[in-house]
């Protein structure tokens, strides 16, 4: 559990420092995420970044168990 929690202190740690890149990649807003503006309303889902990520994390974690 130790361990656990500074590896995901860590990463938190890392994608803060790296924001300013991070948010340079266009996900959020790709061809198929949905974003929808009605009177009073918003609604947005990033179904096609949610799917790219899932895809990335999938790898890595299978590379790394490896």
């Amino acid at each position: 559990m130790n361990r656990w929690l500074l590896g995901a202190g860590f990463t938190l740690i890392l994608a803060g420092l790296s924001w300013p890149w991070l948010s340079r990649l266009p996900l959020g807003r790709l061809p198929g995420d949905l974003h929808v503006q009605r009177e009073g309303w918003d609604l947005y889902f990033p179904v096609t970044s949610c799917v790219l990520v899932s895809l990335a994390l999938t790898l890595v974690l299978w590379l790394w168990r490896r």
